[in-house]
């Protein structure tokens, strides 16, 4: 998928035309006796709109109230001492699933990636919080990725850890966020391979991770006929109140969540306005 995100931001940036294959348009079966309008994006939108409600409508939440948020701050979902779920093949469905969704969700990363570590000790309390991910789709169904026209092509990376943050293990959590211009092309959550004795060393174990993955979008970019300005990677300081991977790496409150969804192009055309 960061192959085809890649592509697709290239191609709203250049303003290119490209031809969709094996994908049911509007409008292809009927006869229309009136004129249609519509205002077509600033880029290409990426949404997974019907498939999030057909997951709010598999566990029958259409008429729940919606949350702001996906996943409670101070969660200790890897703590939890509670009866044992007593169906968890719905929850492993739910959760991969979300897996999917995530795939023009980037939001949802962090709380798929906690909740996909309980696949096999599942208890209520981890069924309990896989459904407020969905009451969260429930509000914005529709919201996806913007890949917007006429921006640079520059890639732009953000990186951050979290130590310690596997209670059970000890091991930290990397998170990566990469963008090619203004369009969000790939991210990423994942567990450290070895405990790390600092959170110092936490931070350079994300940032090797960060740069691996950088070094192969310019070879992608390359093959994609763009010309790099700069082909050296140069760190910077981000302060804290602008790091957008913390929405990768730890469970946000509302205000904090709502900012980082702007900051991360993630938008949601079907919104009323």
């Amino acid at each position: 998928m960061v192959t085809v995100r890649t592509f697709l931001a290239v191609a709203a940036a250049r303003n290119w035309e490209f031809h969709q294959m094996d994908v049911h348009n509007a409008f292809l079966h009927g006869d229309l006796h009136e004129e249609v309008y519509m205002r077509m994006p600033p880029g290409i939108f990426l949404s997974q709109r019907k498939y999030a409600l057909d997951i709010i409508s598999e566990v029958r939440l259409l008429g729940a109230k919606p949350v702001p948020f996906p996943l409670e701050q101070n969660h200790n979902l890897a703590l939890t001492d509670g009866p044992f779920l007593s169906n968890p093949k719905q929850y492993r469905r739910l959760v991969e699933r979300l897996i999917y969704l995530s795939a023009t969700r980037l939001e949802l990363s962090y709380c798929v990636h906690v909740l996909f570590q309980f696949m096999q000790q599942l208890q209520e309390r981890h069924w309990e919080a896989t459904l407020r991910v969905v009451r969260y789709l429930k509000g914005n169904p529709g919201q996806g990725i913007l890949l917007r026209s006429n921006c640079d092509l520059q890639l732009y990376a953000w990186c951050n850890s979290d130590w310690a943050s596997f209670l059970l293990s000890r091991r930290s959590l990397s998170g990566w966020f990469i963008m090619l211009g203004k369009s969000s092309i790939s991210w990423k959550i994942k567990k450290q391979h070895t405990v790390a004795r600092s959170s110092v060393k936490a931070e350079y174990r994300s940032i090797a991770t960060a740069t691996c993955e950088l070094k192969w979008l310019k070879g992608l970019l390359l093959a994609l006929g763009d010309e790099i300005q700069n082909c050296c990677i140069r760190p910077a300081y981000v302060s804290t109140t602008i790091k957008l991977t913390d929405i990768f790496t730890k469970a946000l409150g509302h205000r904090e969540f709502e900012y980082f969804l702007c900051k991360l192009g993630i938008h949601n055309l079907h919104a009323p306005t």
